[in-house]
């Protein structure tokens, strides 16, 4: 199948919450999170799926953002019945060139396995590490360090 024929919506509505729960839930950097926070992640960020014809949902991304200084892409993913077919590119450059993003001053992203997909899309590694940081709650924390 083609990923021409998979519609890209930000309906809210249309998203299946079971199913993005699932995804994260094995993904490696929300291993078995809580259907709640997932719910919680989804109600404060701009969403998108990806859907067949049908209706079914194969893809997801979200992002956090003010609209004019930040913009955060998080959670992309793709059904495996449909990876490998640039779905992923899509999904991230509809919100790279979405209008309401397109000014945005820094756009992040956090990957372990996806750094050639994103270079395409023209991100780069920390232009300046040593001015950013960040606090882990101690769970997250200790998965991180168990995944060390």
């Amino acid at each position: 199948m083609s990923t021409a024929s998979i519609e890209l919506s930000d309906d809210s509505l249309r998203l299946d919450v079971a199913r993005i729960h699932r995804w994260l839930a094995s993904s490696y950097w929300t291993p078995g999170i809580e259907r709640l926070q997932v719910e919680r992640q989804i109600a404060g960020s701009h969403c998108l799926g990806a859907y067949l014809p049908g209706g079914t949902q194969v893809g997801f991304a979200r992002v956090i953002s003010d609209r004019a200084s930040f913009a955060w892409l998080a959670d992309v993913w793709v059904d495996e019945s449909v990876r490998g077919q640039g779905l992923g590119t899509r999904l991230a450059r509809w919100f790279i060139e979405h209008p309401d993003y397109a000014d945005v001053r820094r756009f992040g992203l956090a990957t372990k396995d996806a750094h050639g997909l994103y270079t395409r899309l023209g991100f780069a590694p920390l232009a300046r590490p040593d001015r950013l940081m960040e606090k882990l709650s101690g769970p997250f924390a200790a998965t991180l360090e168990a995944d060390s």
